[in-house]
């Protein structure tokens, strides 16, 4: 089992996954519904998939998102030699084992020096027209981690909220005889309810980047950025977290500042290297038949090879799929509905 002490520093690299645990609870909880309660056998398969995992790509830094059951991760991860682990928030539980609203958290081989919760300035939430209240749909965590040569990292783990509309649609138009109102009013409930999920999908965002701002203006600290984002990043509600101008202000003097507080999409860093051979990047998620890449690492400038000062640059970029493209239910059939996105960080010479 890999330690402290014996994981890539000899080698000079890090590993950075972020992972969907879709619906990791331990029994005799159940999530949404008193029927969703995981079988002994059907937990334990759960569990030896993602050690399977672990132990295979050996990540240093793991950011989960969809965790019920923090405890339970936390002791199974222990074994894997993840000494460091954090959450910053708890689910929901209706009638003593029905849950709602999983977590984010993260489990690190490094030491963890500090971890909050990322809130909604409020004045900044009022300026923009938001409820002085917002929050966010999931709490997003910030753990300050030492990791070798770059020193103390902020890393954050998000699970920015899904594209299901806030509004819930009417069931009846899928029945025999549904009356033209029906119809129409799932319309209009799914046209205005997908819209409200990506105003705050977009929102979280946005303010969520202001945060890393403020904290990289006050401490300098390298960043990454992971999770589940529930949405393209070149889509208009992500498009803020990886922006890299200003508008009508891109002179020298000021592009040398902002150049230190971009986030750079950690695929698009791996293409720029030596060491990417015409890569394709692969769907995290399926809707049907349709694939879509909704979980990412990003990174600042010190993971950028492009930038001259920087310690690290994207040596690999892998995302795990196998059980989404060639699922076998012996293997499979507790394990997540997200592929795992993996990076590889070398040190530069």
């Amino acid at each position: 089992m890999p330690t402290e002490t014996s994981t890539d520093i000899i080698n000079n690299t890090l590993k950075i996954a972020t992972f969907n645990l879709f619906n990791y609870i331990e029994p005799p909880l159940a999530y949404y519904d008193f029927e969703n309660i995981y079988s002994q056998e059907s937990w334990q398969k759960k569990q030896s998939w993602i050690c399977d995992y672990i132990e295979q790509y050996q990540p240093d830094v793991i950011g989960f998102q969809e965790v019920f059951s923090a405890d339970a991760l936390h002791a199974l991860l222990a074994k894997q030699g993840y000494v460091h682990f954090c959450v910053v928030d708890e689910p929901t539980i209706i009638d003593d084992y029905i849950c709602r609203d999983p977590v984010v958290a993260l489990a690190s081989r490094y030491p963890i020096k500090a971890v909050s919760a990322i809130s909604a300035p409020f004045h900044v939430a009022e300026s923009i027209g938001l409820d002085p209240e917002f929050s966010f749909s999931r709490k997003p965590l910030r753990a300050t981690i030492g990791l070798p040569h770059v020193g103390d990292t902020d890393c954050y783990v998000v699970h920015l909220k899904s594209k299901r509309p806030m509004l819930e649609a009417s069931t009846e138009q899928h029945t025999a005889g549904a009356t033209k109102a029906q119809v129409l009013a799932t319309l209009k409930a799914e046209v205005v309810g997908s819209w409200g999920s990506s105003i705050q999908r977009g929102s979280e965002a946005a303010l969520l980047y202001y945060a890393i701002i403020e904290r990289r203006e006050d401490t300098g600290n390298p960043v990454v950025l992971m999770g589940d984002f529930n949405d393209d990043i070149q889509q208009t509600p992500l498009q803020c977290l990886t922006t890299n101008s200003i508008r009508d202000r891109q002179v020298s003097d000021q592009k040398q500042i902002l150049d230190t507080f971009w986030l750079t999409d950690s695929f698009k860093l791996y293409q720029t290297t030596d060491h990417a051979n015409d890569v394709t990047r692969s769907p995290t998620h399926y809707f049907g038949a349709k694939g879509n890449v909704l979980d990412y690492i990003l990174l600042s400038c010190e993971f950028n090879a492009e930038y001259n000062a920087s310690l690290f640059e994207v040596s690999d970029y892998q995302t795990y799929d196998r059980h989404l493209i060639n699922p076998i239910f012996d293997r499979d059939g507790n394990s997540t509905d997200h592929g795992i996105v993996n990076i590889t960080l070398s040190l530069r010479s």
